[in-house]
């Protein structure tokens, strides 16, 4: 007699229709994901934070100056208060940090949510928080929000914002991969220079070739149930 099959718990069989397809460092990217980065799709907070962590451990193992901030730890920055701020910002050593890259959104509210990523650079050799938006500027608010309430805990009072002229998205979706984009160039500028002002803008081709590099990258890092 055969024997009964086990029922899945609800959380089983969400595991099971939305496997893992990779497991990088303290990052997790499921089907879904891998779904989303195929497009055309709004990137997720899980992807952006994947390829920060990517830039971290790879491309910036032999340069500790540079701090990547998720984009759930950015949005958090901008509700909690100034003590836990301080602690937050401590414990990721960020005062320590010549250069932090912050994955910004327009959710004005402590809740998952928004329609818009853009990228927040703070360098302190320019004592400057450089902003990149790929949609004319419509972060900038966002933008001047979390400066205000990171400058005192990051010792940057008198820190200047400049906006920078960025390559615009040419679609509405595309607003992250043009944030990933920003964020590697910006790494291998100050890798280089050791400054962030000069940097240059993205090519049009850099932007449109990134989901398929993105998703051999994940192959290549030991992705699996991934279609290149």
């Amino acid at each position: 007699m055969p024997k009964p099959t086990k029922k899945l718990s609800s959380q089983e069989q969400a595991q099971e229709s939305d496997p893992v397809c990779l497991n990088f460092h303290d990052i997790i990217l499921r089907s879904k994901d891998i779904n989303i980065l195929k497009g055309p799709h709004w990137l997720n907070d899980q992807i952006i934070a994947f390829y920060f962590s990517y830039l971290k451990k790879l491309k910036c193992k032999n340069n500790s100056d540079i701090l990547f901030v998720a984009p759930a730890v950015t949005q958090c920055m901008k509700f909690i208060s100034q003590e836990e701020l301080t602690t937050m910002l401590k414990d990721l050593n960020a005062g320590s940090k010549m250069f932090i890259l912050f994955a910004l959104n327009d959710n004005i509210t402590a809740l998952a949510g928004g329609s818009h990523w853009s990228l927040l650079a703070l360098s302190r050799p320019e004592r400057t928080f450089y902003h990149f938006d790929s949609l004319c500027d419509q972060n900038v608010s966002a933008a001047s929000q979390l400066i205000h309430q990171v400058k005192a805990a990051l010792n940057c009072k008198r820190y200047k914002l400049k906006t920078m002229k960025c390559l615009q998205q040419t679609n509405t979706y595309n607003c992250g991969i043009h944030v990933l984009c920003m964020a590697e160039k910006i790494v291998d500028y100050v890798n280089i220079f050791k400054h962030m002002d000069g940097v240059g803008q993205l090519k049009q081709e850099t932007v449109d070739g990134k989901r398929a590099k993105l998703l051999k990258l994940i192959v290549t890092l030991g992705g699996k149930h991934v279609s290149v």
